[in-house]
């Protein structure tokens, strides 16, 4: 919706009650996330609720946990919390629930539950992202349960199958605006979203930061990156694709941070590799990547969503309990090896 200005408004409410916010992003203007709108949630929220800035990016790793549900395929509050706790202890103050978390499948009747929890389950100063999607339909019911939540913004799930990038940059443009909040972009797919749109879409005010998870065999070249980077500022971007290419964005394309879902299973040692980016010892940094390379790359053999969530009950962290259906387990085979590689990885010094 734009106002008279012409400039995009966020409207929030319910049916029977609609304000708008304008965001005021410039073109060339620093980088600055738009403002959350001020509702008194229906829903306390103990855990950081502020407005996501460039610098609270990149004060924490963004994990991405695996779920953890019961033989029922219930939600285990229990297990997901000691997961939790074990991430916090490691110094990461983000927590970031997508892929991993398999939410591309998650039950629209079992939305309301899971948001409560990770309320219920996070630190005081515990940043939690929840996704929606990626369905249109499925994120627009979505928005009517986030409104009685106060994260300060939720992931779009990326959908590639029947859409194109301008129904693409409509859609987000809808639910942004239904949602009443910018939202968090993900890039999974190269040339997915024109550069140009996704520019345009951020100087709206409808995005908070973006999360770039294109895979390259040389993450230092990446063209799609460049061009996403002349429209919207790098330090509202995050490298999405864990540990492997962290260096290179960071370095190369100056961004904030990045996501991993390996440092589930030792995050005290992936922040150490964020501050050693962060300080340009990339030599450290290396070193430190190393250490993940086992995991990752049984993740990147095997399927990175199976291997992490069956990695994290393997090393001893928290019972993830059953794969969600659409999703197969690991064979016995591979179960020993991602059992090898995890131990592996949570005991180095």
């Amino acid at each position: 919706m734009r106002n008279a200005s012409g400039k995009f408004a966020i409207r929030a409410g319910t049916a029977s009650v609609r304000r708008t916010l304008e965001f005021t992003h410039a073109a060339g203007s620093p980088a600055e996330a738009p403002q959350p709108i001020t509702r008194k949630p229906q829903i306390d929220a103990p855990m950081d609720v502020a407005t996501v800035t460039p610098a609270r990016l990149a004060a924490s790793v963004i994990a991405v946990p695996p779920l953890a549900r019961d033989s029922q395929l219930k939600l285990d509050t229990e297990q997901n919390t000691r997961l939790v706790r074990f991430i916090e202890s490691g110094g990461v103050s983000t927590l970031l629930y997508g892929g991993n978390a398999v939410l591309y499948h998650c039950r629209l009747s079992e939305y309301e539950r899971l948001l409560q929890m990770l309320v219920d389950i996070a630190a005081p100063e515990t940043l939690v992202i929840p996704s929606v999607g990626p369905a249109f339909g499925t994120m627009m019911d979505q928005a009517e349960v986030l409104r009685n939540f106060n994260f300060p913004t939720v992931m779009v799930l990326p959908q590639k199958d029947i859409a194109d990038p301008a129904g693409l940059a409509a859609g987000i443009r809808r639910f942004a605006e239904e949602y009443g909040k910018p939202i968090v972009l993900y890039v999974k797919h190269d040339r997915w979203l024109p550069p140009e749109s996704i520019g345009k879409i951020y100087r709206s005010g409808a995005i908070s930061w973006v999360k770039y998870a294109v895979v390259r065999d040389n993450p230092a070249d990446d063209p799609y990156l460049a061009e996403i980077l002349q429209h919207i500022p790098p330090e509202i971007v995050v490298s999405g694709i864990g540990e492997q290419p962290a260096i290179e964005h960071m370095c190369d394309f100056e961004i904030g941070s990045f996501t991993s879902g390996c440092v589930c299973v030792h995050p005290s040692k992936s922040m150490d590799m964020l501050r050693a980016i962060q300080r340009g010892d990339y030599e450290q940094a290396q070193q430190l990547r190393q250490q993940f390379s086992g995991l990752e790359d049984l993740r990147n053999e095997i399927n990175p969503i199976r291997v992490l969530h069956r990695a994290v009950e393997l090393a001893d962290i928290a019972k993830t309990g059953p794969m969600f259906p659409m999703l197969g387990e690991l064979d016995p085979d591979q179960t020993a090896r991602v059992a090898a590689a995890a131990s592996a990885l949570r005991e180095m010094a």
